[in-house]
């Protein structure tokens, strides 16, 4: 088949693909394989990042960056955009990234969106706000926590939006407080702010699933080609021209900067990164696993980036079926036990 017919209805109006999961599943090339096919001379597919880490220069190694050149002509947004001094938002994000997908969408191209960070993906697709913050406000909430009490905060917040005050406990005074802030200065209740499992334009999100055991290996095989690829160099290097909060804690580079600063040995700076690595693919295995929308596909498959361009297809022409969710999966009619990561 060829890239046009691949293709399927117009770009510009056709669905926003989203490859998600955990790391080291094969995202990247998985994305490439289906900007390639998705494209033509006249309208070439792009891709949008959606990696809190991969937001940075010069965190690459760390980050399993696809480098410039083995990006196969393929044009990345939202790559290399950010200081590693500087704290990432969520939110700038939200706004940077849509306007990416709109100037995608004006061009006539299919924006092919790949990432492994939940929050980040969720708010790029979903109906997710942010509302802002005023100091004045959330400093006289405050003042009234310390001297009526959270509880009286509690009750007054049980009067304007009881589905909050029933989700947040009364103990919980931060919460507490962000959500009569929320309500002053939006008008609406706190609970009209919080993320919905709703597409903010067409989008078909396809995960990749992989057995647990291959999973580890291959998380132990790329923490091999970090080290070998000059990972404790790179992180000497951000660190010498500083670091801020949110790069310093991204898996493979925290561990790595206790290493640097004498906190333990590189053997056990090594380690630890294969641990939390494979602790953070669980991690994302579980908060994608709970999105009923995700269309679920073998990792290992040979048919892998057919099985994912059968997907597109019927997203375009509005014949994709529900995605068959864990912990059940149809087999002939017959509900078959399977979980993600099995």
């Amino acid at each position: 088949m060829s890239a046009e017919q691949d293709r399927g209805p117009d770009a510009a109006t056709a669905v926003v693909v989203a490859v998600v999961g955990p790391t080291a599943t094969g995202k990247s090339d998985l994305a490439l394989d289906l900007a390639e096919r998705l494209g033509t001379a006249q309208a070439p597919a792009e891709v949008v990042n959606a990696d809190a880490y991969q937001l940075y220069r010069g965190m690459d190694v760390g980050t399993a960056k696809v480098p410039a050149a083995e990006r196969r002509g393929v044009v990345h947004h939202l790559l290399d955009v950010l200081d590693p001094a500087q704290d990432a938002s969520v939110a700038r994000f939200q706004e940077d990234a849509r306007r990416v997908l709109d100037e995608i969408a004006a061009r006539g191209a299919r924006a092919v969106v790949v990432g492994g960070s939940g929050l980040y993906v969720r708010a790029l697709l979903d109906d997710m706000r942010f509302p802002g913050t005023d100091p004045a406000v959330r400093a006289a909430l405050e003042h009234r926590a310390e001297r009526e009490g959270t509880r009286a905060l509690h009750d007054e917040l049980a009067r304007l939006d009881p589905a909050a005050a029933a989700s947040i406990g009364p103990a919980n005074a931060r919460r507490v407080v962000r959500a009569l802030e929320v309500i002053e200065l939006t008008g609406e209740p706190f609970t009209a702010n919080l993320p919905r499992q709703e597409y903010v334009r067409p989008t078909l999100q396809i995960g990749l699933d992989c057995d647990r055991a291959v999973l580890d290996a291959r998380v132990a095989g790329r923490v091999e080609r970090m080290w070998a690829g000059g990972l404790v160099d790179e992180v000497r290097r951000l660190d010498a021209a500083g670091m801020g909060r949110t790069a310093r804690r991204a898996v493979g580079y925290a561990e790595v900067l206790a290493h640097l600063h004498g906190q333990v040995t590189e053997d056990a700076a090594h380690e630890a990164v294969a641990a939390n690595t494979r602790r953070l693919a669980r991690k994302q295995m579980g908060w994608f696993g709970r999105d009923p929308r995700v269309h679920w596909l073998d990792a290992q498959s040979p048919t892998l980036a057919e099985d994912a361009l059968a997907l597109v297809r019927a997203a375009d022409t509005g014949a994709l079926r529900p995605p068959v969710t864990d912990p059940y999966e149809a087999e002939d009619g017959a509900p078959v036990r399977r979980r993600l990561g099995s």
